[in-house]
């Protein structure tokens, strides 16, 4: 028998039942680094990027929350959450973008595939926004740093 939740007994992909499951508040916070060139790095003013499409870090927070609310949707065995909370913030620290995305939600299942697909998406955002500037963009690292709620809580000690 599979170890994965995933896994059926007759070792097929299946969405894990949770029927049982107590609804409590759980919360999940990812990261995702994004490490811009030179020439991107210029362009930001304040606390932002102008760019021909717009700007960049707004727009990639709304796109970050739209993909959290539909997570579901794009990873196959995820369960359709109402988010109650969906909140990224983006920072830069020398040429490195940091964006964090914070979920929340009183359910039966955690929100960690939502978070993460939040920061990723507005990773990608930036990305697509800023090519014209220069296509040396690197979506860096992309880590669960915390998750409450659930059978056990998580924090990243990196």
């Amino acid at each position: 028998m599979s170890k994965l939740s995933h896994i059926d007994e007759n070792n097929r992909p299946t969405m894990v039942d949770v029927s049982a499951k107590k609804v409590t508040d759980r919360a999940a916070c990812a990261r995702t680094i994004v490490h811009l060139p030179e020439a991107v790095s210029a362009a930001i003013q304040g606390d932002e990027i102008q760019s021909k499409k717009g700007p960049v870090f707004a727009t990639a927070i709304i796109a970050g929350v739209m993909a959290a609310k539909k997570t579901h949707e794009l990873i196959p065995f995820c369960h359709p959450l109402g988010l109650e909370q969906c909140d990224i913030a983006i920072s830069v620290d020398a040429n490195d973008v940091v964006i964090l995305c914070r979920c929340k939600v009183h359910h039966k299942t955690g929100v960690e595939m939502e978070a993460l697909t939040g920061a990723s998406v507005a990773a990608l955002t930036i990305y697509d926004m800023c090519k014209a500037l220069s296509h040396d963009i690197v979506i860096g690292e992309t880590r669960l740093i915390e998750k409450t709620g659930g059978k056990q809580d998580f924090k990243y000690s990196g």
